[in-house]
């Protein structure tokens, strides 16, 4: 028997010491993803210490120990768009203003790059439509939905998120060429 397999069926069985070894299997790994919605690392443990007790309250309801990690992570996700919805308020630019860019041009603009490293600087609203787009791999009907936004409006904000990151690379390209530049 696997070590989580073993500790789920324990944590359901509302095992302490199971639960306890289930955060520090997937703890470090579900801050992280909750602090690439907020962007703040006090609110990402808030939101993962809600999502850890969330989990272990209604654990019952995962069904197979193989489909924990990902059940968990939804919780977190969840959790973490939830608190953007009550603490943050994020504007949205209009759809209107958004050119499309390609997914060439994008794929072009940042091959060989660290997302997590710049993701931080990402305005909030981008970050977000950004995150449940690329990493969740949500619809846009979706993204729609669950952020009560129209379905242009998260296009439009995937499309600018596309650019703001093409112009954030250009622009670090930019100065470390000068910063190698001998005058």
């Amino acid at each position: 028997m696997k070590l989580l397999e073993k500790n789920f069926i324990l944590a359901k069985k509302q095992n302490h010491n199971a639960q306890k070894a289930l955060y520090e299997m997937f703890s470090g790994k579900m801050l992280a993803v909750a602090n690439s919605y907020t962007n703040n690392i006090h609110d990402a443990e808030d939101i993962l210490m809600n999502a850890f007790m969330k989990c272990f309250m209604k654990i019952g309801e995962c069904r197979n120990w193989k489909n924990f990690p990902f059940w968990l992570r939804k919780i977190v996700v969840n959790d973490s768009i939830s608190f953007i919805r009550k603490n943050k308020n994020i504007l949205y630019a209009d759809v209107e203003t958004a050119d499309e860019i390609s997914d060439d041009d994008f794929d072009e603009q940042t091959e060989h790059i660290n997302l997590e490293e710049i993701f931080a600087k990402m305005p909030d609203g981008y970050r977000l439509i950004f995150n449940l787009c690329i990493f969740e791999e949500k619809k846009h009907k979706e993204i729609a939905e669950i952020l009560n936004i129209s379905e242009g409006t998260s296009k439009s904000q995937l499309n600018k998120a596309k650019k703001w990151l093409i112009n954030f690379l250009k622009q670090s390209k930019n100065e470390k060429n000068l910063g190698t530049l001998k005058i």
